[in-house]
């Protein structure tokens, strides 16, 4: 058994075993699939493929006697030149004083270190006298802790290898291995740890890609299954011509991106299996309006509505936006924390004889006293705001009823197809015409006074402006400029006319929600906030957004706040003051300014701050992968959901012997036993 403990192998007593759990490796399983983070392959290359500051191997003669200087306490540097191709190589070593005997005059060295090409110099790591090996060594590196060393954890998997050999199971069907190439899971395990060269590594590599991908798009698609299972007879019968109607009389024609999100919503809404639909669009996008359409389907059909939202302003802006859309085709009503007394109870009973068609309101929604009639169709706005709870409870408050997630922050179809797998995604990628496009600049530290009087010209047009900075106050870690801070210096740089608000997360919700009026109806000009102004509020005079130390956000968060201007018929600008010190910070910035579509800044954030960082890893839920990385192997990523939908759609994990290897492991999975039950 794989999962017999690692005191069962010779030479794992107390101690050491100790050591391998602060690697999470408690059974055989667990070291055998304890995988290299990289490898170092010893490979001669031409002089001119090689890279600068990359890690290399080179071959040559050595042209004349080494020569040692000692500085310090036992600190010394070996410098000599080596001959390679017919040019001059200056080879430096650190702290080797012994070479100095072991290096001669027309010796040939094999050396492997740090490359400077500018210099023609390698920082030698490792050196071998006489020629390198024929075949390129590989030399597999594992993430330790403490005492514990490469070799030894190299011979302790050679250990497990020759103890348990005969009872590494293939899991994955012969179907898969033959169609993609892929080595079976024994040889794959020793090419890991004991790679014989670069291409068996590369197969090995592709096969445990594969897997974890498949186990995991397995587990995504379980759950889908599960959830339309739990979720027939929900179909609704809604009435298309007066759909199509009501679209006719908008003030505005839908985009065709549009178009087809509300044709895949509709089509849903008339299933008999509930919705489960995550609709993301850039902010101005108009999912709003596809989001009414659908609520206006669900009212033709005899059912209520919902939309939650995360907070009070936000619920205020979607009910007038939707009064306006609906005019007298539907009965709207509003709850919210604010809404007391006896104007509530009106609300409840009114909502529970089915005089309300559709409710718009914050957490209010959720609470156990309000009870829907016939609940059809519910849309939760900025859904990643909400747990998984509250979400829930809302859902649970009618006969299964269509649920619709709505979000700004474009999401990479990379990430999409993964941490919402679950899920069908509908994306509109297309904004409407003639919205004007924001102008984006980046300024350094020092115009930030040139920025100002930008702003006050603005204002004086009865313009508004946001600030925005990471932090709400000093911290001695971070040399960031602060709300505070930042607040009462442009309190005395403008003339006492223009009135400056101060919003951050330290301030209860109610307050957040007087200042954000207060900006929303120009009794504030200028907002100074950190980043809880990144979500919904639209307020269409605001026309200048500043964000203070830009280099600290990522791209996506970056477009989000740029997303809060824009919304009138001004001209908007957004200004990144930032002197970001490495290459990614300036690279995030010059993106910035020459990219105004959301999906495509997800997809570079992605590749610039990886999965992890962009949702941040706390909330994320993103999984958490040994061998595969969702970016760089995203084609994997698409053939193990194609193939998962195949294995799970057509029950094959029960019908077809080929699969039961893999049935039991994922039976074995405390984490897919619960789904599989």
């Amino acid at each position: 058994m794989l999962d017999e403990s690692i005191t069962e192998l010779t030479g794992i007593g107390e101690k050491y075993a100790e050591e391998l759990a602060l690697l999470n490796i408690y059974t055989i399983r667990d070291l055998l699939e304890y995988f290299p983070y990289r490898y170092d392959v010893f490979e001669i290359k031409p002089l001119i493929e090689l890279i600068h500051e990359d890690k290399v191997t080179i071959e040559g003669t050595v042209i004349h006697e080494p020569r040692l200087q000692v500085y310090g306490r036992k600190k010394s540097r070996l410098t000599f030149t080596v001959e390679v191709e017919g040019v001059a190589v200056k080879a430096v070593m650190f702290n080797r004083a012994f070479a100095k005997k072991q290096i001669h005059s027309d010796a040939t060295v094999t050396l492997t270190g740090k490359w400077d090409a500018h210099r023609l110099q390698i920082t030698v790591s490792n050196y071998k006298i006489g020629p390198a090996n024929q075949d390129a060594t590989i030399q597999p590196m594992y993430s330790l802790r403490g005492k514990l060393t490469n070799a030894r954890i190299r011979k302790t998997i050679q250990s497990a290898m020759d103890y348990k050999w005969n009872e590494i199971t293939e899991f994955i069907p012969e179907r898969y291995l033959t169609s993609y190439k892929l080595p079976e899971r024994k040889t794959a395990i020793k090419t890991m740890h004991f790679p014989p060269n670069r291409i068996a590594l590369k197969h090995a590599r592709r096969r445990f890609i594969f897997e974890e991908f498949l186990l995991f798009q397995l587990k995504m698609q379980l759950l889908r299954k599960i959830n339309r299972e739990a979720s027939i007879g929900n179909a609704q019968s809604y009435d298309e011509k007066e759909v199509e109607q009501f679209i006719q009389g908008f003030p505005f024609t839908l985009t065709n991106a549009q178009r087809k999100s509300l044709k895949e919503i509709l089509k849903d809404m008339k299933s008999p299996y509930r919705m489960n639909r995550l609709l993301q669009g850039d902010v101005g996008s108009g999912k709003t309006a596809v989001a009414a359409i659908g609520l206006y389907a669900a009212k033709t059909a005899g059912k209520q509505g919902a939309l939650m939202v995360p907070t009070e302003i936000l619920a205020e802006q979607h009910y007038e936006s939707l009064l306006e859309l609906f005019k007298d085709k539907a009965n709207i009503a509003l709850l919210t924390g604010s809404v007391k007394g006896k104007r509530r109870k009106e609300i409840i009973s009114a909502l529970e004889e089915h005089k309300i068609d559709i409710l718009i309101g914050t957490h209010a929604l959720i609470q156990e006293d309000v009870n829907f009639s016939d609940l059809g169709f519910v849309i939760v706005d900025e859904q990643h705001r909400f747990g998984v709870e509250q979400r829930r409870m809302l859902r649970d408050k009618g006969l299964k009823p269509d649920v619709l997630f709505m979000t700004a922050t474009p999401i990479p179809r990379t990430l999409a197809i993964t941490a919402f797998g679950d899920m069908d995604v509908s994306t509109i990628n297309e904004m409407p015409k003639g919205r004007k496009e924001i102008e984006t600049y980046w300024a350094k530290d020092n115009m930030f006074e040139r920025v100002l009087r930008m702003i006050e010209k603005h204002v004086a047009l009865g313009e508004q402006a946001y600030v925005i900075c990471p932090l709400i106050e000093e911290s001695d870690k971070l040399d960031i400029q602060d709300a505070v801070d930042l607040y009462e210096q442009l309190t005395e740089f403008f003339p006492p006319e223009v009135k400056v608000g101060l919003m951050h997360g330290r301030l209860k919700s109610a307050e957040k929600e007087e200042v954000m009026k207060q900006f929303a109806d120009n009794e504030v000009q200028v907002l100074v906030s950190t980043t809880v102004v990144e979500v919904g509020v639209n307020v269409p005079n605001a026309t200048i957004m500043v964000i203070y130390d830009a280099e600290r956000f990522g791209l996506s968060q970056l477009h989000q706040l740029r997303g809060r201007v824009g919304r009138g018929d001004k001209q908007s600008y957004c200004i990144l003051i930032a002197d970001p010190k490495g290459e990614v910070g300036k690279e995030r910035m010059k993106i910035m300014t020459e990219t105004s579509n959301g999906f495509e800044l997800s997809e570079q954030d992605l590749k610039l701050r990886g999965p992890g960082d962009f949702f941040g890893k706390k909330q994320s839920g993103m999984p958490e992968f040994k061998v595969a990385d969702m970016v760089h192997d995203f084609k994997a990523l698409e053939t193990a959901r194609s193939d998962a939908q195949e294995i799970i759609e057509n029950n094959l994990l029960y019908v077809d012997e080929e699969y039961y290897y893999l049935r039991q492991l994922l039976e074995k999975d405390p984490s897919f036993a619960n789904i599989l039950d």
